[in-house]
C-alpha cells in the first residue's frame, strides 16, 4: 500500500475556475471537495443530506431564509438537509465540502 498525505494548497493551485467542486479524495460514501468561490450561488437546498463547508482560506456566509452564518478560515458550518440555503463570498474563498457521493452542488436546482 501507498501512504502518502493530499497537500491542499498544492491541490487548490491546480485550478482557478469558481463554484466548481472538485474531487480531492472519499471515504465510505463520502467525497472530500476542494472549491474556490466569489460572488453570489444560486439558492438550493440538499433533501435527505446534510453538508459540511470548511473555510481553508478567506471567509464566506450562508445565508438562509431565516438567518445567516459567517465561516471564517479555520472554522466549519454543517447545513442540514433540506436548509434553503444561498452560500457567497465578497472576496475569492477557498473552501473543502464534505457530502455524499453523487450530490449536486445545487442541489437539483436548476440555474443559468
Amino acid at each position: 500500500m501507498h501512504y502518502q498525505a493530499i497537500n491542499l494548497n498544492e491541490e487548490l493551485s491546480t485550478f482557478t475556475d469558481l463554484w466548481s467542486p472538485k474531487v480531492i479524495a472519499e471515504m465510505n460514501d463520502y467525497q472530500f471537495k476542494l472549491v474556490k468561490i466569489a460572488g453570489d450561488f444560486i439558492w438550493h437546498e440538499h433533501q435527505g443530506t446534510d453538508k459540511v463547508f470548511m473555510v481553508l482560506e478567506g471567509e464566506m456566509f450562508i445565508d438562509f431564509r431565516d438567518g445567516r452564518v459567517k465561516i471564517s478560515k479555520g472554522e466549519m458550518f454543517i447545513v442540514p438537509g433540506g436548509a434553503e440555503q444561498k452560500p457567497f463570498a465578497e472576496k475569492e474563498c477557498h473552501i473543502m465540502l464534505v457530502e455524499p457521493r453523487g450530490v449536486v452542488n445545487t442541489g437539483g436546482t436548476e440555474s443559468e
